[in-house]
């Protein structure tokens, strides 16, 4: 359910595109992340800051793609995004020493200090490779080609999530499975 809810935003921004033109998507999207928003509230109970700055985000590039008309708002606006998750992860990470994942998502799991770091980092990674292909792509090709790109290059956050995933199963302490009691040397045996 969680997965369809992440996806909304952008299958019906896609399909009012196709429809319509930027401007019909431009509000469409609006309307679809603040129902998209409203849905995770209500099966969360709160939004989380990076919800509250996406939607913020959303709502103030699309009033401006819609004020002036200008279709570069909307196009650039995953690239500040991503710029701005990946300067904040990388300021906290390696600035402040505070590893944002880990604080996040600490209580529920528990992974080695090396792995947390290496999250983190993999994180400033992603975001810097999703702000510099969007920004290419959106400077680079037309409005029809950035949607196609938007749509099908969701690819990318599939592939890290399912890598992401993969690595801390590696790696995940299961708080409530017993600790392995370490061997008994032969020589200490009675």
């Amino acid at each position: 359910m969680k997965l369809l809810l992440d996806f909304f935003p952008i299958v019906v921004f896609f399909v009012a595109y196709k429809m319509a033109d930027i401007y019909t998507a431009t509000a469409v999207l609006m309307a679809a992340t603040l129902v998209q928003m409203g849905a995770i509230r209500l099966l969360d109970g709160k939004l989380q800051t990076l919800h509250k700055v996406t939607l913020a985000m959303v709502l103030v590039f699309g009033a401006l793609t819609l004020a002036l008309h200008d279709e570069r708002f909307i196009k650039w606006k995953p690239t500040v995004l991503y710029g701005a998750m990946a300067l904040v992860l990388g300021v906290m990470l390696w600035g402040l020493r505070k590893n944002v994942l880990k604080l996040l998502l600490g209580a529920q799991m528990e992974l080695p200090e090396t792995v947390w770091h290496r999250l983190g980092a993999a994180w400033v990674g992603y975001c810097v490779f999703m702000a510099a292909i969007n920004g290419y792509v959106a400077a680079s090709f037309s409005t029809e080609t950035w949607v196609n790109f938007k749509l099908w290059g969701y690819i990318f956050p599939l592939v890290f999530i399912i890598g992401q995933g993969f690595y801390v199963a590696r790696h995940w302490k299961d708080p409530d499975e017993p600790a392995a009691e370490a061997p008994v040397p032969p020589e200490a045996k009675p």
